[in-house]
């Protein structure tokens, strides 16, 4: 019992000391600057445009800045849209850096995307796994069908949580070997700034650091509620 309340404490750690991080980080930068001459959405315009990528979109979202390979947009919060901001111009260049590597059709995220779709339908399946897991144990009259119902759900979440992190080297890429030196050479921040940039991209990477843990909580609070 006390093996499986430490886990539980430590599983929730990861999941949001991670969230608290990236939050205060990208708001120690969301100050408006009025030495930079656009926002976040008519930066990550101007990158697509100097990379040829005018096919790709750029709009608002209100579900977390992403970018849809499907749909060729690049998607912003509110914040980092109509910011003029260093963590506006920053995530905004992290998103460019996916529109890049789906452009040069970069492996890892043609793979990230297929897992992703796989993934939706496999949380699906696990939740219905997990919930019918009681009423089938109740209806067969055998405590091995639950064992199976509920192994059946971990490995379901279990690929969501690998799923993300597999998706972590994407976003590393799409960081450091990406939007990082496009900022460097078209000296499009201060050099002063680049320290706190390399933070806002790392912030951004590590977003899927907390997803993959709280994927993992997932799975302890249904084995919490099957009393297993």
């Amino acid at each position: 019992m006390v093996a499986v309340i430490i886990i539980l404490a430590l599983v929730m750690s990861l999941a949001t000391l991670p969230q608290m991080w990236v939050r205060r980080v990208i708001a120690a930068h969301s100050a408006e600057r009025a030495d930079f001459p656009g926002t976040g959405a008519e930066f990550a315009r101007h990158i697509l445009d100097e990379m040829r990528l005018g096919h790709v979109k750029v709009e608002e979202s209100k579900i977390g800045d992403h970018y849809d390979p499907e749909a060729k947009a690049i998607r912003l919060m509110p914040e980092n849209f109509y910011g003029r901001s260093l963590s506006a111009v920053v995530i905004a260049a992290h998103e460019a850096g996916h529109a890049m590597q789906d452009a040069t059709g970069y492996a890892p995220l043609q793979a990230r995307t297929r897992l992703a779709k796989q993934a939706i339908q496999m949380e699906k399946v696990a939740s219905v796994v997990m919930l019918a897991a009681p009423v089938v144990m109740l209806l067969a009259k055998s405590p091995h069908v639950l064992l199976i119902e509920v192994l059946m759900g971990v490995l379901l979440f279990g690929c969501t949580v690998m799923l993300h992190a597999v998706t972590l080297p994407v976003e590393f890429d799409a960081s450091f070997r990406r939007a990082l030196p496009v900022l460097k050479a078209g000296r499009y921040v201060r050099d002063e700034d680049l320290p706190a940039a390399r933070n806002i991209l790392k912030a951004a990477a590590f977003t899927y650091v907390a997803a993959a843990a709280m994927s993992a909580l997932d799975v302890m609070r249904w084995l919490r509620v099957l009393r297993l």
